[in-house]
């Protein structure tokens, strides 16, 4: 396989056929994120492409699911992803869903559509790492999107028929803007009611923005108590307004939750209540278990 780097994918997508069509991020500005710096955006050729998947659909694995690598190659032109999704579909027929990572940018770049045809063509699941519902929070990290627009893109890949799993960062905000930020990530996720909502928490690393931050003491990050109250209060203010499975379970995180909302939410808080107050260690990740 032509991988080029580091491959990252959802967790969800363990057992998908992983095919790489872009290297890197559009965007890369995040101060949070380490994954692409020191690597140019650049889209993998449709030969070398098509040569991966024919690799991929001769190991005789019975494929279900396949995923487009790296960070956003919602980004290419419809064209080419109708052809890279029906070459994958023709090679391994088993295969009935494929997955994206979808930047706020690529979303928007797409009519409606262009995305209803991907959907019929195979395209089933898009992954949104939205970071915050905090306008103030969204500036700071160079999101390059701020609530409303992520709200109308949202919106775009679920009219489409498209699922939509967006991504929430715990601690992103420092201790500063904690409060503002867990409130206002979760009305922005009820708002937007996705079908998969995961919150993970920030991991600072030594090649980004957000870590020069911490080392300089501009960024302070809150200790796992106050992760933990920040995911509560996110819970708490999380009124979806139709059915969304919410996990906490990346390995990322102090504790993991795999809740369905809204009926499994009074059953969260209140468990969340319980460790929260008793400054429950024992339930909680170990430290040493925490990673990205």
């Amino acid at each position: 396989m032509d991988y080029v780097g580091n491959i990252i994918r959802p967790p969800s997508e363990a057992h998908s056929m992983i095919i790489q069509v872009t290297v890197g991020c559009s965007h890369n500005q995040c101060t949070f994120c380490g994954a692409y710096k020191g690597r140019d955006f650049c889209v993998k050729d449709i030969k070398t492409i098509k040569a991966d998947i024919d690799e991929a659909s001769s190991w005789g694995v019975p494929f279900t699911k396949a995923f487009l690598a790296d960070g956003d190659a919602l980004i290419l032109p419809t064209t080419d992803l109708l052809d890279i999704i029906g070459y994958i579909r023709a090679k391994n027929p088993r295969i009935t869903r494929i997955g994206v990572y979808a930047n706020t940018k690529a979303i928007a770049k797409k009519t409606p559509d262009e995305l209803k045809e991907l959907r019929g063509a195979g395209l089933g699941i898009a992954y949104q790492g939205i970071e915050s519902g905090n306008r103030e929070v969204l500036r700071r990290v160079k999101k390059g999107a701020f609530p409303h627009k992520q709200k109308e893109t949202a919106e775009k890949i679920m009219d489409a028929g498209i699922l939509l799993s967006q991504t929430v960062l715990l601690g992103i905000g420092g201790v500063e803007l904690s409060r503002e930020h867990a409130i206002d990530t979760g009305k922005h996720l009820g708002d937007m009611s996705p079908d998969y909502a995961s919150a993970l928490t920030v991991m600072l690393l030594p090649n980004t923005g957000l870590y020069r931050d911490y080392q300089s003491g501009k960024f302070r990050l809150p200790d796992k108590f106050g992760l933990l109250e920040e995911l509560r209060l996110m819970i708490e203010h999380m009124e979806v307004k139709r059915p969304c499975f919410f996990t906490s379970n990346h390995a990322s995180n102090y504790l993991p939750i795999r809740a369905h909302f809204p009926e499994d939410r009074e059953a969260v808080l209140k468990a969340m209540d319980r460790i929260i107050k008793r400054k429950d260690d024992n339930s909680l990740r170990p430290e040493y278990m925490r990673a990205l």
